[in-house]
């Protein structure tokens, strides 16, 4: 018996006692989720999209509100822009149809309106830059692309302060919350970007800066029991930490499960790019209390401490989120325990989010529905939003790299140049 298929059988005992268990082919291979038939459905719901949105310039779908069929549009300054753009780069991975990659670079190229010197920006220039242009530049390899990504990574560089040792999120709430610097849970995802740039003719000290970055969220983040504030604020003359609070959480100390989902994926990619297995244990301790406070489908309610519960409103973008943050994370264990049981979550959260309960289907042109946004903000409170969608489709296309073989630290960046410079570099 091969070593993987022994350990698989090994741990299933366990994860059937806590309602985490999926069926096996005779061969072996996973069957819960039938990631081809999965990734049909999503070519044909973007389908549906381009011919419903007609794609009017400079406008990306966002979000379908509960009780609306279309999508809502909004302009490339969005913080969701990115995530249409990376869609169709996934899409297009997997079909490798020309009309899907025309499409690509369209939105694609309305992005570097973001450069523009007129417009600041702010810490989601990673979110809106990698998931396009970085996509781009991994599937096509053209220098337009690559430099478009550099000059992204260092206006992203310019919110920096050195004091505090983290990026300024939201420049706008300094005046409006009184917060001298602020640091949001959704930040770690941005430091991905700075990471590739300093592998690819970016400053070098790019990569201090994510590390920091990362490593003082870590310290003040998140609360002794591993759970997160969404906002970390901190005085700007002496960098110390002031308060942690929640913007879009039930409360300042409740749970909120898309902060824990960015942390899961931030940390994930951190160990990935450093190394360095303090990252590796606080990815797995930040997943540990995420994993023990799920419903049984595994879709989490948008705040694991929201009263409302049982009623209260699911979250399938984290669910999204977490399930390609845990693919990954099973690939880069160094316990084969924890490897297995982490491929399985991911799987079983695959298989819920690919039900009739959490998918689209015929009502709407979107993926998935039941996702929340920011339910204190009164929008997108059981809704079909882009991010949602971007993390599911970029989990079943991990999902079935992984099927086939594939390493995904072997087939993840859009690194051409230095792709034997470290270890989990991506090799074209």
């Amino acid at each position: 018996m091969k070593k993987g298929r022994w350990l698989r059988s090994a741990v299933l005992g366990g994860l059937l006692g806590l309602g985490i268990y999926s069926c096996h082919a005779s061969d072996g291979k996973d069957s819960m989720v039938d990631v081809d038939k999965e990734l049909q459905y999503c070519d044909t719901q973007i389908k549906r999209t381009l011919y419903e949105v007609k794609q009017n310039e400079y406008q990306l779908p966002r979000r379908i509100e509960k009780e609306e069929a279309a999508w809502y549009l909004t302009d490339v300054y969005d913080w969701t822009s990115g995530f249409w753009p990376g869609i169709l780069w996934y899409n297009y991975e997997n079909t490798r149809e020309e009309t899907i990659k025309e499409h690509a670079v369209c939105y694609t190229e309305w992005l570097e309106a973001l450069l523009n010197p007129e417009h600041k920006g702010d810490h989601d220039l990673g979110f809106q830059l990698f998931c396009s242009f970085g996509n781009a530049y991994r599937l096509t390899g053209e220098e337009r692309f690559k430099k478009t990504l550099l000059a992204g990574a260092d206006k992203l560089a310019g919110f920096y302060n050195p004091k505090v040792g983290t990026i300024l999120s939201w420049e706008h709430m300094v005046e409006v919350m009184g917060w001298p610097h602020n640091t949001i849970m959704d930040n770690m995802m941005n430091l991905e970007i700075l990471f590739w740039a300093a592998r690819n003719g970016g400053k070098k000290e790019y990569y201090d800066m994510a590390v920091s970055h990362a490593r003082k969220t870590m310290e003040n983040q998140f609360r002794p029991d591993a759970t997160n504030y969404h906002v970390a604020v901190y005085d700007t003359v002496t960098g110390a930490f002031l308060k942690g609070v929640t913007n879009q959480g039930y409360a300042d100390e409740s749970f909120w499960a898309r902060g824990q989902a960015w942390g899961i994926y931030g940390y994930t990619m951190v160990y990935r790019e450093t190394q360095d297995k303090e990252f590796l244990r606080f990815a797995e301790k930040i997943t540990e209390v995420y994993l023990e406070r799920l419903p049984e489908d595994l879709v989490p309610f948008w705040d694991f401490d929201d009263p409302a519960i049982p009623d209260a409103p699911r979250d399938a973008s984290s669910a999204a989120i977490v399930a390609s943050a845990l693919l990954e994370l099973s690939q880069l264990e160094d316990n084969p325990e924890k490897a297995v049981r982490y491929k399985e979550y991911a799987i079983r959260m695959l298989g819920s989010l690919s039900s009739e309960k959490y998918q689209s289907g015929d009502s709407k042109p979107s993926f998935l529905v039941h996702s929340t946004g920011n339910y204190p903000g009164g929008y997108e409170i059981d809704a079909s939003i882009n991010y949602a969608d971007h993390y599911y489709i970029e989990a079943l296309i991990r999902y079935k790299k992984i099927e086939q073989g594939i390493r995904l630290s072997e087939n993840l960046y859009p690194d051409r140049e230095n792709k034997n410079s470290y270890t989990g570099m991506l090799s074209f």
